[in-house]
């Protein structure tokens, strides 16, 4: 029997990612929602996949990430576990499946873990939510954490505009990373702050932090696939580059399409059985 080469997959885990940010080697981090692009994605050879609860946005169109319920995100957790070999997959806990105290926030993330086969949970919030983080870590679940603009929130801060640029939100901001960094966290998103006050709040923690919209100075980046890919063309703000436009390419494609099988070109005799 012939030899096969095995191709070793070194997975990404939470100590990978403590071990980049001592060694300054930035983290990378994208948002997927099913097999295909988590796929594609995992292969590029991305550090952390994201399975955002931003796909009550891009995926089923609604106006915030609250309407998504957890047996939604169960369903395209599981779907970006078949996709990938080597990277991290964190799943956002949704509005709803945490917030009312620690058991239900534990039961969430267990039912995430079990019922998807994935590697880690995100929470928004601070001190609010510590008592859950806790509980969570406890229970042998790694917990991301994310502060700053959580979006989540946004009836309550009424709008989407940078966060912690005063004072007191910013002061509330490094004592969230440290309550969340002492709580267990073996990360903790930062969204839409001041790059200065990013750059801070990195240095003072031992575990990682993923920028988005925060500036350089953070130890990894994160952005929306959609909007990355240019799939989205009404989403524009100063922190997001766009490295496709797909809207565009896969406009022309279809209208190519359409126009091959209307001129008859489409099949051709190739293309036919």
């Amino acid at each position: 029997m012939a030899n096969k080469e095995i191709k070793e997959v070194k997975k990404v885990t939470t100590n990978t990612l403590q071990k980049m940010k001592a060694a300054g080697e930035k983290i990378s981090m994208l948002t997927a929602y099913d097999f295909s692009f988590a796929r594609i994605i995992d292969n590029a050879g991305i550090d952390i996949v994201l399975v955002g609860d931003s796909a009550s946005n891009v995926i089923a169109g609604h106006e915030t990430t609250l309407p998504i319920t957890i047996d939604q995100m169960i369903y395209h957790a599981s779907a970006v576990i078949r996709g990938v070999d080597r990277c991290l997959v964190v799943v956002d806990l949704p509005f709803g499946s945490y917030q009312s105290n620690s058991d239900i926030a534990l039961a969430s993330a267990i039912r995430i873990m079990k019922e998807t086969g994935a590697h880690s949970i995100k929470i928004e919030g601070g001190e609010e939510v510590i008592d859950s983080v806790k509980r969570i870590v406890s229970a042998g679940i790694p917990v991301m954490g994310h502060l700053g603009l959580t979006p989540q929130s946004i009836y309550k801060f009424g709008t989407y505009t940078v966060r912690a640029k005063e004072a007191d939100e910013a002061n509330k901001l490094r004592r969230d990373a440290k309550l969340l960094e002492k709580a267990g966290c073996f990360g903790v998103v930062l969204e839409k702050i001041p790059a200065e006050l990013a750059k801070e709040v990195t240095e003072s923690l031992h575990i990682p932090t993923i920028g988005i919209g925060a500036g350089m100075h953070c130890d990894g980046q994160v952005l929306v696939m959609h909007d990355m890919l240019g799939i989205n063309t009404e989403f524009r703000p100063r922190f997001l580059r766009q490295y496709l436009n797909l809207n565009e390419q896969v406009t022309r494609a279809v209208q190519q399409y359409i126009s091959d099988v209307k001129g008859k070109s489409f099949p051709n005799e190739n293309e036919q059985y």
